[in-house]
This record gives C-alpha cells, structure tokens and sequence, in this order.
C-alpha cells in the first residue's frame, strides 16, 4: 500500500461530489491545498420542483475548478447527477485513466427542503431520499471497486449531517435519509476495510451554504413552533475559522473540510466506522 508522508496528500486523488459550490467547493479545494488531484461533479442544473432554492449551474463548477487550479493541482471536473450510475462509472474511469488512481472519496452532494412528512408529496419524498441516500449508494458504487483495483487502501467520508444522528421535525425525509448514510457508513466500513480502506460519516450543523434557506425556515416554525425547539441554537465557540472570537452564526463550509481533510490523510488511520459530530458540540445542548 502506498502511504503520502507527513500527513499530505500528495500523490493522491479525491473524487468530491456536490463540488460546485459550499461544502463540495470547500472540500475540493482543501484536498488539493493538501496535495490532491480532483474529481469533481455536480449536477448544475434543476434536480426536481419541490427544491426551491437555486440549484449550483455550470458557472459555479468552473469557480471550483479555477479554485483548485490555482492550488497548482490538476482537476476533472463534469456535470453529473448523482442519480446516474452510468455517468459516475464513467467519470470514474476516466479519471482513473488521467490521474492513475482513487484514494480518497468525500460524497457530499445532497439536498433538503421542508415540509411535515405526512403531508408531503411523493415527488418531494422521493428526491431527497433518491439524491441524498440513493444516490450516495450510486458514488460509492461507482468509486470502490476502482480504489479495490488500485489497491492503495483510501478514505471514503461520507457527509450525513447533525439530523443524521437526531430527527428534526419538518425535514423528516432529509433525515431518514442522513440517518440511512450512517448504516451505510458503518456496513461499507466492515465490507471494505480488509481492503485498506476506511469509511466514516461526518454530520455537520448550520453550515453557511445555500442549502440553508432562512425563510423556508422561519415558515416552517411560525407554522410549528414547538419544532423549533427541536434545533438546537450554535453554542458559544471561542475562536472560529476565521479567527473571530464569540460567534453563534453558521459555521463556514471551511471549518467542515477541517475535519475532511484529516479523514483523508493518515493522521486518522485508525478511524473507521465512525460518525463524527462536526458541531462546535451543539448535539451535548
């Protein structure tokens, strides 16, 4: 098995998905400050009408890949929907074939939107279920028999989210889903790890990306007030990424590719099967 020295990922190649903007775009940049070369896709286009918040278009993936170009590292990068198979294997393939191999996975790409679960419709049940969980099975379909055949061991993190380790009312689907990715974290975790490869699930909370829609919200709890008290406000936090002491915002999509870019590398090479709280410990309150 071949291991980067001194905690860089030099050497190695991620496949980031969802990379167009937030989370993904931090992440892949992140990766590639470390060293990595990137595969990157989103879907840059309508995913269904029951998300309302603008979706990521072909403009944001080329801010992704000028961000990780201007680490120095080299970037493949296509619009995707992580609900095609064949579209994943196929990019998959050819990113093994320019870059040579896979080593670490950050299957990222999900969606939310609102709503009481008994009141919803099929269609807005579905495609959160479909993208979010569904189609994080299809990522990981696509990408893990190329890192068993490249035989370097690797590191897939897969992002569940705060709602999947306790239920929030109102986006019960969106939890059902990120509840599903940590049984497929920890069952990937046994099937592949005689492999040399370890998966994790991170579960962040309030990040600041447009997924959060504040309005959405606001409707949600003016409707449903008692649900709000199912979330729980961001703790006090000392110093954040930014150097800035005693914010309670949102959280910055860099502070989550932290905790990223050590699951990948060989400082958590112990770790597998794990849901890490990405939280500043908001789950304790």
């Amino acid at each position: 098995m071949t291991v980067a020295t001194g905690g860089s990922l030099e050497g190695r190649v991620a496949f980031v998905t969802g990379a167009a903007r937030g989370q993904g775009r931090a992440h892949a940049v992140r990766l590639a400050e470390d060293g990595a070369d990137i595969i990157a896709i989103d879907s840059c286009g309508p995913i269904s009408g029951t998300i309302t918040y603008p979706m990521p278009t072909s403009d944001d993936l080329a801010e992704t890949v000028a961000a990780v170009e201007s680490t120095g590292r080299k970037v493949l990068a296509r619009a995707v929907d992580i609900r095609d198979l064949a579209a994943q294997r196929e990019l998959v393939a050819e990113g093994i074939e320019q870059f040579g191999r896979l080593d670490v996975v950050v299957a990222n790409a999900g969606v939310l939107s609102w709503g009481r679960m008994f009141e919803m419709s099929e269609e807005q049940w579905d495609t959160v279920i479909d993208v979010n969980l569904s189609g994080t099975w299809r990522t990981i379909r696509a990408a893990v028999p190329a890192m068993i055949e490249a035989g370097n061991g690797g590191s897939i993190i897969i992002v569940s989210s705060s709602a999947g380790l306790k239920a929030t009312p109102g986006n019960g689907h969106y939890s059902a889903s990120k509840h599903g990715l940590v049984g497929l974290t920890n069952a990937l975790a046994i099937e592949v790890g005689e492999y040399g490869i370890r998966v994790n699930s991170i579960h962040p909370y309030s990040i600041d990306t447009p997924m959060v829609e504040p309005e959405a919200m606001m409707e949600i709890f003016g409707k449903y007030p008692a649900f709000l008290h199912s979330f729980s406000p961001m703790p006090y936090h000392p110093v954040n990424h930014a150097g800035k002491k005693g914010l309670k915002e949102f959280m910055t999509p860099e502070e989550v590719s932290d905790v990223v870019s050590w699951l990948a590398g060989d400082g958590s090479a112990t770790i597998s099967g794990s849901q890490i709280a990405v939280d500043r410990g908001t789950a304790k309150y």
